[in-house]
C-alpha cells in the first residue's frame, strides 16, 4: 500500500530513523512513568481485542532493554488479552503521556504469561503494590521488537485534576456500581436479546483489502457480501486487480481528489497500471 499510495520514500525514512528493535534509555525512561496504556492482542484466528491497562507510575517494569513486564490486576474474569496470549503471543502496545510530554511510544512484541509467584522468583526485586487490587496473580513478560515513537501531532493536551478533587478508585471491587454499574444499557436489555455468541471467522484476518461497499450493518452480514473481498490467503498482489482496484481508486479519488501522488513527479491516479 505504501508502493500504491506512494508514500514509500516517507515510510522508509520513518523505518530507518526511528524504529528500533530494543527500548534505548530514553525510551526506558518513558516506560517506566508511564500510568496507563493501550493494548492489542488477537487469538488463533487472528479475532482482535482491544483494552486498556492502568497503575501506579511504574506499574510497567523494565527488565531490560529487550524485555518489560506489566502486572495483570483482578478484572472481570472475562481473561479476553490473557487468553489470546495464550493462543497467540503477538501483541502490541501503545503508551500515550497525555499531560507531560504529549507523546507517544509503540511496542509490539511476543509475550508470555507468567504466575507472580515465579515472576518473583526471577526478579526479587519486584515491588510488592500495599493496594489489595492492585496485587498481582499474572504478569505479562514483553520480548520488544519494534518500538518507535506515536507523533504528537494529533494527541490531545490534558489535565490531571487535584488529588483532593478526585474520586476514588475502587482497584480490583466487584461492586457493581463503583465499577460504572450498567452505563450503556446492555444489562437492562440482556433478557429481550439472545445470548451472545461470537461469530466464528476462522482465517478472516487473511481477507484485508479496502472495500467500497460495505454490508448493511446486523449479524447476518456475511464476509462473502462485501465487494472485493479476498479468499483466505489470497495474494494481495493478485487482487489489487481488475474490478477490484478501479473500484479501490474511485473510492481514494472521492476521499482525496486533488491529493498528488507524493514520490512521482506526475499523478497518475491512485494506482499506475505501468508498475504492474
Amino acid at each position: 500500500m505504501q508502493q500504491r499510495l506512494g508514500t514509500s520514500g516517507r515510510a522508509d525514512r520513518f523505518y530507518a530513523d526511528q524504529v528500533l528493535d530494543h527500548l534505548n534509555v530514553r525510551m526506558q525512561e518513558f516506560v517506566a512513568r508511564q500510568e496507563m496504556f493501550f493494548l492489542a492482542t488477537a487469538d488463533r484466528h487472528g479475532e482482535c481485542d482491544s483494552t486498556f491497562r492502568a497503575g501506579p507510575s511504574g506499574f510497567v517494569q523494565v527488565l531490560g532493554d529487550r524485555l518489560l513486564a506489566y502486572p495483570e490486576y483482578r478484572g472481570n474474569g472475562v481473561m479476553a488479552s490473557v487468553g489470546n496470549l495464550s493462543e497467540n503471543p503477538r501483541l502490541g502496545i501503545l503508551m500515550i503521556d497525555f499531560t507531560r510530554d504529549r507523546i507517544g511510544l509503540h511496542l509490539n512484541g511476543r509475550a508470555r504469561v507468567v504466575l507472580d509467584e515465579e515472576m518473583r522468583a526471577h526478579f526479587p526485586d519486584l515491588p510488592v503494590d500495599p493496594i489489595p487490587g492492585r496485587r498481582a496473580q499474572l504478569w505479562v513478560m514483553v520480548e520488544v521488537e519494534e518500538a518507535y515513537i506515536h507523533c504528537a501531532k494529533h494527541i490531545p493536551h490534558l489535565q490531571k485534576v487535584p488529588v483532593n478533587e478526585r474520586g476514588a478508585r475502587a482497584w480490583g471491587t466487584d461492586d457493581f456500581k463503583r465499577k460504572g454499574g450498567d452505563f450503556f444499557g446492555a444489562a437492562v436489555e440482556a433478557d429481550r436479546r439472545p445470548p451472545f455468541r461470537r461469530p466464528q471467522h476462522v482465517n478472516e484476518h487473511l481477507r484485508g483489502g479496502l472495500h467500497e461497499d460495505l454490508p448493511a450493518p446486523g449479524h447476518g452480514a456475511e464476509p462473502a457480501s462485501v465487494p472485493g473481498a479476498r479468499s483466505s490467503g489470497n495474494d494481495l498482489a493478485a487482487e489489487l486487480n481488475g474490478e477490484f482496484l478501479e473500484r479501490v481508486e474511485r473510492v481514494l479519488a472521492r476521499a482525496q481528489p486533488r491529493r498528488p501522488a507524493e514520490d512521482g513527479p506526475e499523478f497518475r491516479g491512485w494506482f499506475d497500471r505501468r508498475d504492474g
